[in-house]
């Protein structure tokens, strides 16, 4: 484990001593607001000090049976025990630095998945409708619950633009890595030539954000149109206009929602994603500041970078971010992204670390 690492997890450990302490204090429970603060911290520290003093304690053995190595009777079972020990050790190790991470705000909550066709005309259409059947697929293989908020259909097929709220245990950690440019190599059904073309479909992945107080919407800032919604909803959808579309006139930003049959649904439904895309927005550009390095945009919507390449002949799909190439298209495409994801997590959580194990 890295040094810096190292006197991070032992002040941490360190500091839980103290609250021990500072808890046990006659009086202690008198300010319910110190103490509300106190209990807190201590929580969130117990499992760190936890794993500190277990990693101590195998440190120990280790150096107990190193001890033993020459020992003519015991030094056979003393190498059995320094191989489990060394393995446990840094299984110990790994855990702890994954602790040292600050908790990810948007992990267990809702997301908005946004869709949208890039270069490549009606290609591009069908491409981005691939996609969007590949995390429609990988949605129900994980049991999580997928709105269509707003969609415009491709004029031969896919769409344009679609936009979705999807909500379950483990989606945030799942999908965030997915902003960004997909691009497609194939061969279009309308190529008479059998000649591959390069299109290209635009993702962004928001967090839904659950604490929206810090945006002022003001009224006279939003343009709101209603229009007749499209699609399943039977004949009432297609009668009231109950399909909201709020434009936000400082930045331009316009949002839609077409799924609730009731206007006042959509209107809220379509101010939270306006909210989001607006906090969205301030902090990708603070993370641009901070972390211009980092590849890995997590979550920010950015989608200029080309991150994925999902190449027809040759089967494979490649990620760009992590010069990661499967040769399991198809496979992806049907919606087996595990692979994928864990692969960019490792990357991700390496590249933390990274930066925390640097000198302050």
């Amino acid at each position: 484990m890295n040094a810096a690492l190292k006197q991070r997890l032992l002040a941490l450990a360190e500091r839980h001593e103290e609250l021990d302490r500072l808890l046990a204090e006659p009086g202690a429970s008198g300010d319910a607001t110190r103490w509300r603060a106190l209990t807190r911290e201590h929580a969130r520290l117990a499992p760190v000090a936890a794993g500190v003093a277990a990693l101590r304690a195998s440190e120990r053995e280790r150096e107990a049976a190193r001890a033993l190595l020459d020992d003519a009777e015991l030094g056979a079972l003393a190498g059995e025990d320094l191989a489990r020990l060394d393995a446990e050790i840094a299984t110990r190790e790994a855990e702890l630095e994954i602790a040292l991470l600050p908790p990810d705000p948007h992990a267990g909550g809702a997301l908005y998945l946004e869709l949208r066709a890039g270069t490549g005309g009606d290609e591009a259409a069908l491409f981005a409708g691939d996609l969007a059947r590949m995390y429609l697929r990988h949605a129900e293989r994980r049991g999580w619950r997928v709105e269509i908020l707003s969609s415009s259909p491709g004029e031969h097929g896919g769409y344009k633009e679609l936009i979705a709220r999807v909500e379950g245990p483990g989606a945030w950690n799942a999908l965030q890595y997915e902003s960004g440019t997909h691009r497609v190599q194939r061969v279009p059904a309308t190529e008479a030539q059998g000649r591959i073309h390069t299109s290209a479909a635009t993702v962004a992945v928001l967090p839904e954000q659950d604490d929206v107080s810090d945006i002022e919407l003001r009224d006279a800032d939003l343009k709101i149109d209603t229009f007749r919604a499209s699609g399943a909803g039977g004949q009432h959808v297609n009668k009231t206009d109950s399909a909201i579309r709020i434009t936000h006139l400082p930045s331009g930003l316009v949002v839609e929602c077409q799924d609730e049959r009731s206007q006042h649904k959509n209107r809220a439904r379509a101010l939270l994603l306006l909210k989001a895309r607006l906090l969205d927005r301030e902090r990708s550009a603070q993370a641009a500041q901070q972390a211009a390095a980092r590849k890995l945009q997590v979550g920010s919507g950015d989608r200029s970078q080309r991150i994925r390449t999902y190449n027809y002949p040759q089967g494979r799909v490649t990620d760009h971010r992590i010069n990661l190439t499967l040769h399991r298209l198809q496979d992806i495409l049907d919606g087996d992204l595990d692979e994928l994801g864990a692969a960019l997590r490792r990357a991700d959580l390496a590249e933390q670390l990274q930066q925390l194990a640097q000198p302050a």
